[in-house]
């Protein structure tokens, strides 16, 4: 235990000493003024193959900010993305099948642990599009230094770069916006304010959201428990000192609530402070970058009126959770051809979770029921990684890290050892009676080569092996009733989830491959083709134990599932364009397209995997006439019906959304009007899970309904 501590308060101590954000793209202006600035210098910055990453910019993320407040949704757009529903701001992103537990989340260089059964608290609900500034999206093969603990793609958000005066005048910019929402009635704003000198630089970010219930399309009505509310802030200070730059990055969020239609429980209360810090350097041999961080939050679940209850009544859940690490990443730049980079990683993850009694009740007490007894998760990760350019025409980046996990956790209780509670009574006893420590050893591997035959023509490959040990609740969740499993899963389906000790990590082995080719001229076209397969062993999929009843004994239509390993693959294939269709003095015009076709399978069942996106296709026509754009957007999703019957997963229906979103930029304002699902076309979000909110109020089971019609109004101004 002495161990445990001394770990927690060095890198907390080292968070606070040390200085925090990444450096990353400069943010593109809402029609600024030239002002005298410098950008911050590139440190550390690790490279990757030239058609790996995929970027959703600032003008995007601040256009979609007036549609959304969840981050998730807005990478959407992209081929071989898409999102598990959950909050207003919470969506579980998934790339290429693979859920967000199993990719690689990083918000400003820090992974944010999950800290809720349920996963209401993802890692984007810690970030709000107003003020985000760039995301990078890796689909297919990273390489070892931007990977670790997932067997998925990579999600890098990233705020704005700091940036420093060229003279010795103190220069003040920044930028505020608002927006609303007719369909939800929701509403919110932000405010982005930087002030620097020369060799000193301030930036504040805050933003506030909230709404209310939305309508379903078409004749669907209301869907219960999609209200939310939240702040964010953040303070952001840097100083470069020659080729150093310090920074340090803390900051809250509040949230009061925030309803899930797909889960039984409302989030109450999100409470999360953090402080992040940074050294970097660049010398004549190469690159330094150091980063620690620590975050701390307070999460709280219970019934939201749409479920009959309030923070005050029906069923309390508390969960305290602390995260604390380090990551340090040397860049060698051995020769012309060759760099080297070699780092180290340290993540420590400490969690409880516990459920007051609940006066007067004889199922939820007398006592405590302790789910999670002071669970540590910590991970030490060492990786090298060569990238070599032989030729103008060809890169590759071959690299290998080990991962080393250890996971323990103490003795639970249920709320009682009475009948009403003696399937968790026993669980308990039976979990309470083996040891819960464990330690998995996890090597990865990754080799990426990139081909640039010609200026209109690239290919990449790749390769890798990953692996990711379980979560927390993965293992250590033990309840064996029908309540107490209920509130175990992030899957959304009503289903109770029990944990496994037994599991072993999820080990994957990915091929993929890009071939990008563009014609000639200044607005080519453009097409890129990204096929791919992945084999898992160990995949955490989950097997049925029970049918669950209701209160009268019948069959309630969820079952009981624990969590197993079993042999898995997925493939599919990926597919954006772009096409210019006019330029002249007047403006632009171009259709852009994405498409993305997955098919999962579990190879011990024989079955489909659980939660995978039917084939989907994207298109935009945008129009650009000076400071005015238009974009047309028409989206179409199909039949769902590759499902998961051990689930009870439910067949979706086709359908297709027509959006229009318009705006227009002068001087140093930007006003935008959308209208969102033009037709009101009625649908069921095929990754949005079963509609627990409605079935709670009247009895009836149905799949989430997607948004309705909306009219979305947005002001920006620039400072």
């Amino acid at each position: 235990m002495a161990l445990r501590f001394d770990v927690r308060f060095a890198a907390l101590g080292a968070a606070v000493l040390t200085c925090a954000a990444p450096a990353c793209a400069e943010e593109k202006p809402l029609a600024l003024p030239a002002i005298d600035i410098a950008a911050t210098p590139e440190i550390a910055a690790v490279s990757v193959p030239p058609l790996a990453p995929m970027s959703v910019i600032r003008p995007e993320l601040r256009a979609g900010s007036v549609r959304t407040s969840d981050t998730a949704t807005l990478l959407d757009r992209l081929a071989g993305v898409s999102s598990n529903g959950g909050g207003g701001f919470s969506g579980m992103p998934v790339i290429r099948g693979l859920s967000e537990q199993r990719l690689n989340i990083l918000v400003d260089g820090v992974s944010v642990a999950q800290s809720c059964p349920n996963d209401m608290n993802s890692p984007l609900s810690y970030t709000d599009p107003q003020t985000v500034n760039q995301i990078d999206v890796i689909t297919g093969v990273a390489p070892v230094s931007l990977g670790g603990d997932s067997i998925g793609g990579t999600i890098s958000v990233k705020s704005a770069a700091p940036v420093f005066a060229t003279s010795e005048k103190t220069l003040v910019s920044g930028e505020a916006s608002g927006f609303y929402r007719s369909n939800g009635d929701g509403f919110g704003g932000a405010l982005i304010f930087n002030a620097a000198t020369e060799n000193l630089s301030l930036t504040y970010k805050g933003s506030y959201t909230k709404a209310q219930n939305y309508d379903g399309g078409g004749d669907l009505g209301v869907v219960r428990s999609t209200e939310y509310a939240k702040t964010d802030q953040a303070l952001a200070l840097a100083l470069q000192s020659g080729s150093n730059l310090f920074e340090v990055q803390a900051g809250f969020q509040v949230s009061p609530y925030e309803g899930f239609p797909n889960q039984y429980m409302d989030m109450t209360s999100n409470k999360s402070w953090f402080v992040n810090g940074r050294w970097g350097g660049v010398f004549d041999w190469g690159n330094v970058d150091f980063r620690a961080n620590y975050r701390d939050t307070a999460h709280e679940m219970n019934f939201l009126d749409d479920k009959g209850g309030s923070a005050d009544g029906g069923m309390p859940m508390n969960t305290d959770v602390q995260t604390a690490g380090y990551a340090v990443l040397v860049e060698i730049l051995s020769s012309a051809r060759d760099t080297f980079r070699i780092g180290n990683e340290f993540h420590a993850q400490w969690l409880n979770d516990y459920w007051p009694p609940v006066p007067g009740s004889m199922m939820m007490g007398p006592d405590t029921f302790i789910n999670i007894n002071d669970a540590t998760r910590q991970r030490f990760a060492s990786f090298i990684e060569w990238q070599a350019i032989w030729s103008p025409a060809l890169t590759t980046v071959i690299g290998v890290r080990n991962d080393m996990v250890w996971m323990d956790t103490g003795d639970v209780q249920p709320y009682a050892t009475n009948m009403m509670n003696m399937a968790d009574a026993k669980a308990a006893a039976a979990f309470n009676a083996v040891s819960h420590a464990r330690f998995d050893n996890n090597l990865g591997v990754s080799a990426v080569a990139t081909w640039t035959a010609s200026d209109r023509a690239s290919v990449e490959l790749g390769y890798a092996h990953s692996a990711r040990s379980p979560n927390i609740y993965e293992r250590y969740s033990w309840g064996r009733g029908s309540m107490s499993s209920r509130m175990i899963g992030w899957y959304g389906d009503g289903n109770g989830y029990v944990g496994n000790l037994d599991l072993k990590p999820e080990k994957a082995d990915t091929l993929s491959a890009v071939a990008a080719f563009s014609g000639s001229g200044e607005t080519p076209w453009t097409l890129r083709i990204a096929p791919y397969y992945t084999h898992v062993n160990n995949y955490i999929d989950a097997m049925k134990i029970a049918d669950l009843t209701d209160m009268m004994g019948m069959p309630s239509g969820f079952v009981q599932l624990q969590f197993a390993n079993v042999t898995a693959e997925l493939y599919g294939l990926d597919v954006t364009a772009a096409l210019p269709l006019w330029n002249n003095p007047t403006g632009s015009g171009r259709l852009t397209a994405t498409a993305s076709w997955l098919h999962g399978e579990n190879l011990d069942s024989n079955m489909p995997l659980y939660h995978q996106m039917p084939f989907n296709m994207d298109l935009h026509l945008v129009g650009i006439w000076g400071g005015f754009e238009a974009d047309l957007n028409f989206d179409w999703v199909t039949q769902k019906d590759r499902v998961d019957p051990s689930r009870n997963e439910p067949v979706t229906a086709a359908y297709a959304l027509l959006n229009l979103r318009t705006s227009y930029s002068w001087s140093r304002f930007r006003a935008s009007v959308d209208v969102e699902n033009i037709l009101d076309a009625g649908y069921y979000m095929p990754l949005g899970g079963m509609s627990l909110g409605d079935y709670m109020a009247t009895g009836v089971l149905r799949p989430v309904p997607g948004r309705g019609r909306s009219l979305n109004l947005g002001l920006a101004v620039a400072f």
